[in-house]
């Protein structure tokens, strides 16, 4: 094989391999810090803005040859491609690579082994509910953690905030023509099923007025 650039070409292949390698670690390494680690981001946006920020540096710089930097990050944008489409196509794998939603608060109570799953104690739960406008954690149905490590908070429907439908005339025809007379939402529609949340979701029954 001749060379490319000045460069062996088993050379820029093993700089792919070596990409390839340290994409794995950070990946394992980033998903055993778990969710709040990655702040903002899904791991797979953080471990690929870290690589490609690296590698970048070390091309401008003159660190590696251009020709080799180059291999290094078309390494790495495949196999971030790769990743998307493996948690698109499979959602056990999904939950492999990115993680599962990890419930904190159910039912207004700390859920205890979702906090051991996340590493928060109380005092972080409660600072995110505060985030979300949450005064009294009863009225929570679910707190959870998702893959981005952000908090969402779902509220008991006593304690949801009145919308227009509920007392605009129009409003309400216009929320039936969408939804019918069903107040209950279909299972695909739900966005606390067991399905959107990769596990079972188990609540107390509620009791009779």
């Amino acid at each position: 094989m001749q060379a490319v650039w000045g460069m062996d070409p088993n050379e820029l292949l093993l700089t792919a391999a070596r990409a390839a390698a340290v994409y794995v670690l950070m990946l394992v390494v980033i998903r055993a810090l778990g969710k709040r680690t990655v702040g903002n981001f899904s791991a797979f946006d953080l471990l690929v803005a870290l690589m490609l920020g690296e590698v970048v540096d070390e091309i401008i710089y003159g660190d590696v040859r251009f020709m080799q930097g180059t291999v290094a990050i078309v390494a790495i944008g495949a196999l971030a491609y790769a990743d998307s489409w493996l948690a698109y196509f499979d959602h056990g794998m999904e939950s492999i690579l990115e993680g599962k939603p990890t419930i904190i608060v159910r039912n207004g109570e700390f859920d205890r082994k979702g906090m051991r799953a996340e590493r928060m104690n109380e005092k972080d739960v409660l600072g995110s509910l505060r985030h979300q406008g949450i005064h009294d954690m009863r009225e929570v149905d679910l707190a959870i953690v998702e893959h981005d490590g952000s908090v969402s908070v779902l509220r008991h429907s006593w304690a949801e905030a009145a919308q227009k439908s509920d007392v605009v005339k129009d409003e309400v025809q216009a929320r039936r023509d969408v939804i019918g007379d069903a107040e209950t939402p279909p299972p695909n529609k739900r966005t606390d099923s067991s399905y959107a949340l990769d596990q079972p979701v188990s609540r107390k029954p509620k009791q009779a007025a």
